[in-house]
């Protein structure tokens, strides 16, 4: 469980700093996926879109 959070912790670090690239690929705008304005910056929290890489990564590795 631990290594799973610890997984997903860093998933959510990559995307937040690659959204304004995957935003052009549609990602980080499902529903469940947050971004808000606070101090002048411009902050996201792609939760679904997380969620939904995550199973894919792990069905292929799965088939693999």
């Amino acid at each position: 469980m631990l290594k799973w959070l610890i997984a997903t912790a860093l998933t959510l670090v990559l995307f937040s700093g690659l959204m304004p690239w995957l935003r052009r690929l549609g990602i980080g705008r499902l529903p469940g996926d947050f971004s808000f304005r606070a101090f002048g910056r411009e902050f996201s929290v792609p939760l679904m879109s997380t969620v939904l890489l995550s199973l894919l990564a792990a069905g292929l590795a799965r088939l693999l």
